[in-house]
């Protein structure tokens, strides 16, 4: 894939991780993640800037050694779901509101599976 495709790429998962850093229930730390990936392959400045980000960087730098999710990221994504759960079986109707049940016995069980620091 060309450079500016994956700048392109890294620069719109940023742009969406720093939405999530102030609307709840948006992840901000897996499209850092996704950025410094695309990044790294287009512009390893930018790569840097986000592996020295005081708070961020660790958060990547421990996905990249180990695929590891800290416990506290782990609770966040477990409420997320679970106020996810919550507002589907208020307001939408079976079998649809079932969905968001099985999104987080899915995933849930796949990110409490990941190591920790």
């Amino acid at each position: 894939m060309p450079r500016i495709v994956y700048l392109i790429a890294g620069f719109i998962a940023l742009g969406l991780g720093g939405i999530g850093a102030v609307l709840p229930l948006l992840p901000t730390v897996p499209f850092l993640i996704l950025a410094a990936f695309c990044f790294a392959r287009s512009n390893e400045a930018l790569e840097q800037r986000l592996l020295d980000h005081p708070k961020f960087g660790v958060h990547i730098r421990l996905w990249r050694e180990r695929g590891a999710i800290s416990r506290k990221g782990k609770q966040a994504a477990l409420a997320a779901f679970a106020i996810s759960i919550a507002i589907s079986l208020l307001f939408a109707p079976l079998p649809w509101s079932l969905a968001p049940v099985v999104a987080a016995l899915i995933g849930g069980s796949w990110i409490w599976t990941r190591p920790e620091r």
